[in-house]
């Protein structure tokens, strides 16, 4: 859908969470977007999410990279502490993997993402959806919907370089 030069570099745009929201700007410049589960099995060790998201960024990489830069929206404060702790533990994962591959990466405050999408800095999950399908995706869920807008922010303001 958008393309900010003749030759782009492939950025990941995360929302991380149980449930996390992507978006990628490939090498040929098309944007893909989706949302993975990241939900604990029934018998699964503790590690096991954290396990699957790193061989997911790893797929992801092999199939549509290789990636140039990571975003990812910036949590400050969470509803709860299950939340915090998947972040936390989400946000080590990704670091760790990106480091070992020379990968840079940046969060981007959840506000400033928000602002930049709605033109509200506290905008509403149905607010960003809204502003998704503004732009002619057709997100999921919020989820989907946010990282949308992290990976049109860094286009747009960052030219996607972490």
């Amino acid at each position: 859908m958008t393309q900010s030069n003749e030759n782009p570099r492939c950025i990941l745009a995360l929302d991380l969470g149980t449930t996390t929201g992507w978006a990628i700007r490939g090498y040929d410049g098309l944007i893909t977007s989706g949302t993975v589960s990241f939900k604990p099995g029934r018998y699964d060790g503790g590690g096991m999410r954290y396990l699957r998201f790193t061989n997911w960024l790893t797929e992801l990489d092999r199939l549509s990279g290789p990636i140039a830069a990571i975003w990812f929206e910036e949590v400050r404060r969470h509803a709860g502490t299950d939340a915090a702790h998947v972040y936390g533990g989400l946000m080590a994962s990704l670091t760790a993997w990106a480091e070992l591959r020379g990968i840079p990466y940046a969060g981007a405050p959840v506000g400033t993402i928000k602002r930049h999408a709605t033109g509200h800095g506290n905008a509403p999950k149905e607010a960003m959806i809204a502003a998704a399908r503004a732009r002619g995706y057709s997100p999921a869920d919020d989820n989907e919907a946010d990282a949308i807008a992290i990976l049109h922010w860094a286009l747009e303001t960052q030219g996607g370089v972490a």
